[in-house]
Parts: structure tokens; C-alpha cells; sequence
């Protein structure tokens, strides 16, 4: 009898997980069976949300007296509860989400396509945009923006696109998507382009720009300006967005923090605080990058005197500087502080915690800290998971990085380019192209394209190690999925190229890059062009002036 109840139960559960969606999920319909040790391990496995009144976990509500537990790494006492808030795995989804999550990832896969297969010279994309099939929603046409900031795609074709769909009926541009179109702007140094962009979305609605736009575009003048320049931007947008306000104030601070220094941030901060109430956001973004932790407790204390309250952002930063010094045991001391405050621990918390315990060489430590986390409701992420492969990574046992990179795909995480890239950085290291390959290819086949610095970081290996065949497949496969900066990549190619007296490869993999729509630097030109006037090539360099010329205008 008892088995008949739970099949349906377990039946009726999964039919309101997959329909009623990840945050309206009530048990009330089955309130009178999870005392049930099989229902309760549905539950928790599932993601089941429930109200406070009705969490309870081998017989105790939450809420009340909490089940024993064994002793923490963290220090827990068994008497104190978890915040039913941290009781849900994010891992875990609908089938519905994955699928329409995986539609909208093709969709803008196609389009992203598209947008770079031809070069701004070539005919017009909109009839294969049309032909496409691809409806062009809000979630599509930012995947796509998206793809383009990150893989360095052509940056005037985005733009084109982005103008494109922004005419179509029923369809209008969201904040989101502005803002990537921005960065990619800003990082073409096309600023005069954006501030236009900018009053764009003052025209269409004011509410488009927000802080996160600010600090987008103050982030890029940072980095390619003077401090001078950024501070007049950040005066600049009192005509978009009319008034400067706190949160305003934090994103220029977090823009320079970003792009330039600390001692940057710092000066500004004391230079206009008198203009903007610091609030605790502020402090969170000043209190990283102290050179040592007395620095950062005094900055604390100020903000304390202020009448800042501390929260999970200020412990996890004064954490993360304990624990980039080896001061453990101070770490743990702020862990005890949190829980006098009731403010506990959360994922971010647990990744800093084992990272300091990887420097410090306590690595079954960190493992204990990974199994324990989840008792308390915290479930790890990748960026969790890529602590605990670093750790094992630096420490040359590659074999246990193995083992956690299997059980985090085995958790339903999927890894991302830095969990791959604590293997190419060991392996770069020990100068061993070919397993460093290999990481590459199984990057590759599980469809996770390398960022900017693993292309950088492999090219670099392989034309130190003579391996040009490596580096020639890898700088293919770069153009043929589209990701990487191609021109930071081919300086390093074309060095070796040139040396190797390798020309037509060299002049190929030029003309790719300006296909692509982006410009070759100076030296990549200049070096291509010595080997091309040696072998008399008059003809070749002046169709390849003529090309640099024609891509001016991006």
C-alpha cells in the first residue's frame, strides 16, 4: 500500500516540478507524507521549494531545532539553522527551460553566423537574416550580442544587425542588449558611436540606461583613456540621465577599480564623496585590492562609523584578502563573525575558503569544505568546482583535478573556459603541447569555445615548442567557430610564421583576420611585409594596403 502512495506521489511531484516552474513549487497536496525518508529525499534531490511552515528535514522544521550535523569545517555548532533561502540546487532545471534554453542558444548560434561569414565589403546580410527562420526575441538577439562581445566577432556587422532587428515590428531593443552593443563599441574605441547609442536610449526611454550601462562605458574609457577623460564621462551622463546618484558614484569606482588601479579608485572616492553618500555597496568596491589586511580592516572600521552595515558582499572581500594572504585562521574567525551576525555563508564564501586552503597545501581540508556545503543547503557551482581543480592543479595532481572535473558534469555544472584553463596553464607550464591540446580538442566536443587568453596562452606554447601544425589547426578552428581576439592571436602566429619563413601561411591567415572584419596590428603588417618584399611580392603588399585601408573605416 505504502508503495502504490509513494509511485504517486512521486508521479503527482514531478508533474508540478516540470509545470508550475522553480519558484511556485507547494507540497501542500503531499503535506501529510514527507515525514517520508522517500519523499524527503525527492524533495531536496528536486529543488522542491516550500514555504517555512512546511520545510522539515528528518522530522524537524528548519525553522525550529535543525537535524544534528557533523562537526563543521566552518565551525557550525549542531544548534544553529540553515536559512531555508539556501535550501535549492540552481542546478537543476525544468525539461520545458532546457529546451527552449537550447532553441534560443541555436537561434542565435545561426545568426551569430551570419553576421561574421561575410566581410563588410560583401553584399548585404539582411536577405540571409530574413531567410534565417529565426524568430528574433529579446533572449535570441542579446545570446547573440553576447557571442559577438565574447568571441571578438565583427564589430560593425553586430552593429548593423543590432540597428537591423531593432526595425522589425514587435520587436524593440532591451536594456540588456544596448549595453553589450556598447562594450562592443567602447572596445572598437567607437566612442563617438556610442555616446550616439547612448542618446538613443535617452530618447526611446530613460529607463534603458542604467547604472550597469554606466559603468559599462566608463569601464572601456578607463582602460583606454586618462583618469581625467573617465571622470569627465562620468560628468558627461548627468545629460542622459539627468540626476548622479549614489549607486551612479559606485559604478564609476567599480569601473576604475576594473580597468585601472586601486590607488585611482581611491583618490576619486575621497575627492567626491562629499558630493555622493557612500553606502555599503561603496566600501564593498573599495575594500578589495588592500596590500594588507590591516589596510582593509581600517577602511572596515571606517565604514562601520559611518553606519555601513557589513554583508555577505563586505565578509566575503575581507575573506578573499585574508585568504590570498595565507591567513587562514583570521578567515575563519570572519566565517564565526558572519554567524554572529546571521549572515551565513554562501557559494562565493565556500569558493574563496578553498582557494586559501589550496595555497596553503590543505587540500583535503577544501575537499571536506565541497561535501559540506551541501549539507547546509549550499550547492556548489562551477566556480566552486574550478577552486577545488586548481587546487589540485597547482599542486601537479592533475589526476584528482580529473576526478572533480568528471563529478561536476556528473552534477548536471557544466564546465566553462576556466575550469579547462587551470589544466592548459599546468600544461603550458610544463611545456607539454600535445596534453594541452587535448584539453583544447575536449573543450571543443563538449562545445565550450576557449576565451581570448587560453588561445593566447596556447599559441604561445605551441610556436615556442616548433609545433606549427598544432598552431596552424588551432588558429583554424578559431576562424571556423568564431572565438578569440584573431588580432591578439595572430601577432604571436605571425612571429613565428615569419621566422619559420612560412609565407603563404602567414599571408592566409592575414587576409582571414581582415575577413573576419578585424583589423591586424601594426607589427603583424609590418612583419608580413619584410618577408614579402624579400620574396618580391610587389603585387601581394599593395592588395594588402588596400585591404588595411578599406577596414579603416570600422
Amino acid at each position: 500500500m505504502m508503495q502504490k502512495k509513494m509511485k504517486m506521489i512521486w508521479s503527482l511531484a514531478e508533474e508540478m516540478i516540470c509545470s508550475w516552474g522553480q519558484h511556485q513549487r507547494y507540497i501542500h497536496c503531499i503535506s501529510g507524507f514527507h515525514h517520508h525518508k522517500h519523499c524527503n529525499a525527492l524533495l531536496f534531490s528536486h529543488n522542491f521549494w516550500m514555504p517555512n511552515n512546511h520545510i522539515k528535514q528528518n522530522g524537524h522544521f528548519l525553522h525550529d531545532k535543525p537535524p544534528k550535523h557533523p562537526p563543521s569545517a566552518l565551525g557550525f555548532s549542531e544548534q544553529e539553522s540553515i536559512p531555508s533561502g539556501q535550501i535549492q540546487n540552481p542546478n537543476l532545471q525544468c525539461p520545458e527551460a532546457n529546451e527552449e534554453h537550447e532553441h534560443a542558444a541555436l537561434d542565435a548560434e545561426t545568426i551569430y553566423k551570419i553576421i561574421n561569414t561575410h566581410s563588410p565589403s560583401e553584399p548585404s546580410m539582411v536577405p540571409s537574416l530574413m531567410q534565417s527562420g529565426v524568430a528574433f526575441t529579446s533572449d535570441v538577439v542579446e545570446r547573440v550580442l553576447k557571442r559577438s562581445r565574447y568571441s571578438h566577432g565583427n564589430g560593425l556587422r553586430a552593429l548593423q544587425f543590432f540597428f537591423w532587428v531593432g526595425r522589425q515590428p514587435g520587436y524593440s531593443h532591451t536594456s540588456e542588449a544596448y549595453n553589450q552593443m556598447l562594450f562592443i563599441l567602447a572596445r572598437m574605441r567607437k566612442f563617438d558611436r556610442a555616446w550616439e547609442l547612448l542618446w538613443e536610449m535617452h530618447r526611446n526611454d530613460v529607463n534603458l540606461i542604467t547604472h550597469k550601462t554606466i559603468q559599462i562605458v566608463l569601464a572601456r574609457i578607463a582602460k583606454m583613456c586618462s583618469l581625467i577623460e573617465t571622470i569627465e564621462a562620468f560628468e558627461k551622463f548627468k545629460n542622459y540621465i539627468g540626476v548622479l546618484d549614489t549607486e551612479a558614484f559606485n559604478a564609476l569606482l567599480r569601473a576604475l577599480c576594473q580597468e585601472r588601479n586601486m590607488e585611482d579608485a581611491r583618490t576619486v572616492y575621497h575627492q567626491l564623496k562629499s558630493r555622493f553618500k557612500p553606502d555599503t555597496q561603496t566600501f564593498n568596491i573599495l575594500l578589495s585590492g588592500w596590500k594588507t589586511i590591516e589596510e582593509a580592516r581600517s577602511f572596515y572600521d571606517e565604514m562601520i562609523q559611518l553606519g555601513c552595515h557589513p554583508d555577505i558582499v563586505t565578509y566575503n572581500t575581507l575573506l578573499d584578502a585574508l585568504c590570498k594572504g595565507m591567513e587562514m585562521r583570521e578567515a575563519f574567525k570572519i566565517v564565526d563573525e558572519m554567524r554572529e551576525n546571521e549572515c551565513y555563508p554562501d557559494v562565493k564564501t565556500y569558493t574563496i575558503l578553498i582557494g586559501g586552503l589550496g595555497l596553503i597545501g590543505q587540500h583535503d581540508r577544501a575537499c571536506k569544505l565541497l561535501k559540506e556545503m551541501t549539507e547546509y543547503g549550499c550547492y556548489p557551482d562551477a566556480a566552486v568546482y574550478n577552486a577545488i581543480i586548481k587546487n589540485f592543479c597547482m599542486a601537479r595532481k592533475l589526476s584528482e583535478g580529473y576526478r572533480f572535473l568528471d563529478e561536476m558534469v556528473k552534477a548536471g555544472i557544466d564546465p566553462n573556459p576556466n575550469t579547462y584553463n587551470n589544466f592548459i596553464r599546468y600544461y603550458c607550464r610544463s611545456s607539454n603541447s600535445e596534453e594541452a591540446w587535448n584539453v583544447h580538442q575536449r573543450m571543443i566536443r563538449t562545445g565550450c569555445l576557449p576565451h581570448t587568453q587560453m588561445c593566447m596562452l596556447l599559441m604561445k606554447l605551441f610556436c615556442q615548442r616548433d609545433k606549427l601544425d598544432l598552431a596552424l589547426q588551432l588558429w583554424g578552428d578559431m576562424v571556423q567557430k568564431g572565438y578569440g581576439s584573431y588580432s591578439l592571436v595572430l601577432d604571436i602566429l605571425m612571429d613565428a610564421l615569419c621566422d619559420n619563413g612560412k609565407l603563404d601561411e602567414a599571408e592566409k591567415c592575414f587576409l582571414e583576420t581582415i575577413e573576419k572584419g578585424h583589423k591586424p596590428s601594426s607589427f603583424s603588417y609590418k612583419r608580413l611585409r619584410v618577408l614579402l618584399e624579400l620574396a618580391k611580392k610587389h603585387d601581394v603588399i599593395q592588395a594588402l594596403s588596400e585591404k588595411m585601408r578599406s577596414i579603416e573605416y570600422l
